[in-house]
């Protein structure tokens, strides 16, 4: 193998190994400015997209542990890893797939070690962010909190309302 093919194979292998997601997609009437624009958004979400033959990504996925098959690899194939948060870069894969009909399709990927298929993914896209599951979460440890403290405020003004109540009733009654 030419060292030029070797630094490519050792390269993508350390892609799949230091990514915590991959997404693999075909991808077809792709013009320049898209592709630029696709690799931007896949860039904010800390992801990068690749281009790559499908004999260096089947030996590079092996060498990775990873066993992919040549027959379901049709056509261009691209790669986005997903270095940081994988849920925002699959959103932002399957943002593009939909805004951009025919022009990337999922093909499947790995997600956190596992192999997923396309529909996993899509599903794993559909997830709420790290951010409004943080939010949701804090929402329901709050809500009976919330609850409960809105009860003994309510009992401390009937409370004091009848204290109230009483006080003036008593004051009439002296004034009389």
């Amino acid at each position: 193998m030419r060292q030029e093919k070797t630094l490519l194979l050792q390269e993508i292998k350390d892609k799949i190994d230091s990514s915590q997601a991959l997404v693999l997609a075909t991808y077809e009437r792709m013009n320049p400015n898209l592709a630029a624009n696709f690799r931007m958004d896949v860039a904010k979400t800390g992801g990068s997209f690749e281009v790559v033959k499908k004999r260096v990504l089947i030996k590079a996925a092996e060498e990775a542990g990873i066993t992919l098959d040549r027959a379901d690899l049709k056509g261009h194939i691209g790669v986005v890893f997903a270095e940081n948060d994988p849920v925002e870069t699959t959103k932002c894969v399957y943002k593009f797939s939909k805004d951009n009909k025919d022009t990337l399709v999922v093909l499947g990927g790995r997600f956190e070690g596992s192999l997923c298929s396309e529909t996993d993914l899509k599903l794993i896209s559909e997830l709420p962010s790290q951010d409004e599951m943080r939010s949701q979460f804090i929402g329901t440890l709050e809500a009976p909190m919330t609850q409960t403290l809105g009860a003994i405020d309510a009992l401390l003004c009937s409370v004091i309302h009848c204290l109230e109540n009483k006080c003036a009733s008593g004051e009439e009654q002296a004034n009389s």
